[in-house]
């Protein structure tokens, strides 16, 4: 267990995209201790030998048949969907006082009827849902040491829902027809992509992809409802960007009779006024993934448009970072009372 004011932490899904940048960052946090770094192949090699940018030394690639469970504090999963819940299922009774932080779908949507449906992977921990918290920190007013498990947003449902959710709870603009219109660098589709995406110009071009049925739908309704306890109607386009990382989403809103996109603005600057890592910008500001880039930060820009009562919201993140392993560390630092700032940018 920690020493020295330190956590032991183990990563399990070690040299995919989110893991190494979990990994580097963890690196650098003045309180956590690397015990274990897993993953199914390579093992026995150094982790900078898949990101140069690792520079202190850390243990070897492992099997997690090799982890001591009793000698860790957390383990972050970072494994494609299913991979966590298999892991839970078998070690979470034994280890009491072990806490874990999921960085896939798993443990995301509380109806696991709906997780099997959207996900295609049938849900082999369901009793353990329970103990789960789904925590984007700007916006979860729920203590999260009171839950053994923490799964961390999607990407996109994090850039949607940071600028969404205090303008609908202020009822401030219509929501019987939002278009969402967001576009990621290539890394979210993880390190298989070519297997994923058969385009045979897909790093030199823009690809759209599930506008009726992305998986990430359900989560962004489940919190909508959440939050809201209504129907929120919205479309939802993503697309594929040739760029390595980031998300820009575009949300098209119609505010309420009165309102403006400047009382939007304001609304925002007073939600997130506690917020580091919310950056609401000068209204109409032209605004990219540049800024975000290899930081934990969310940028939002409120742009007027041609149409009366029409606005254009901005939300940049970094989709590795806030929207991934960023965010998991944002997490894990108010799981061990922390502050949500520390070993972030």
């Amino acid at each position: 267990m920690s020493t020295k004011n330190k956590i032991n932490v183990a990563v399990i899904g070690a040299t995919g995209y989110t893991g190494l940048d979990l990994i580097l960052m963890l690196s650098k946090h003045p309180k956590v201790k690397i015990i274990n770094l897993c993953a199914t192949k390579n093992l026995g090699k150094n982790i900078n030998f898949f990101d140069k940018r690792i520079k202190k030394k850390l243990p070897k690639i492992c099997s997690v048949n090799d982890i001591d469970w009793k000698n860790l504090d957390v383990v972050f999963l970072s494994l494609p969907n299913g991979g966590a819940q298999k892991i839970i299922k078998l070690i979470f009774n034994n280890n009491k006082d072990l806490k874990f932080i999921d960085l896939s779908a798993d443990f995301r949507i509380t109806n696991f009827k709906v997780y099997e449906k959207n996900y295609k992977v049938k849900h082999k921990a369901k009793k353990f849902i329970k103990y789960s918290l789904y925590s984007i920190p700007e916006l979860n007013k729920i203590n999260v040491k009171k839950y053994r498990i923490i799964s961390n947003p999607g990407c996109y449902p994090t850039s949607i829902q940071i600028p969404l959710i205090p303008l609908i709870k202020s009822n401030l603009i219509h929501t019987n027809d939002i278009t969402i219109d967001s576009k990621s660098g290539y890394s979210g589709a993880g390190k298989n992509l070519e297997k994923k995406f058969k385009h045979k110009n897909l790093y030199s071009s823009i690809f759209s992809y599930n506008p009726k049925h992305h998986r990430h739908v359900c989560e962004i309704d489940q919190q909508f409802d959440k939050f809201l306890h209504k129907k929120i109607n919205f479309s939802f386009n993503p697309h594929l960007l040739p760029t390595f990382r980031g998300i820009l989403t575009a949300i098209y809103v119609n505010v309420k009779k009165g309102k403006s996109a400047n009382i939007i603005r304001k609304k925002l600057i007073k939600f997130y006024a506690k917020s580091k890592f919310v950056k609401i910008l000068k209204l109409n500001t032209p605004l990219g993934s540049g800024n975000v880039i290899n930081t934990n930060n969310c940028e939002i820009s409120i742009c007027e448009t041609r149409i009366k009562n029409k606005i254009v919201i901005f939300s940049a993140i970094d989709n590795l970072i806030k929207g991934a392993s960023g965010q998991a560390i944002q997490n894990m630092n108010l799981l061990f009372k922390f502050s949500d700032q520390l070993g972030l940018k």
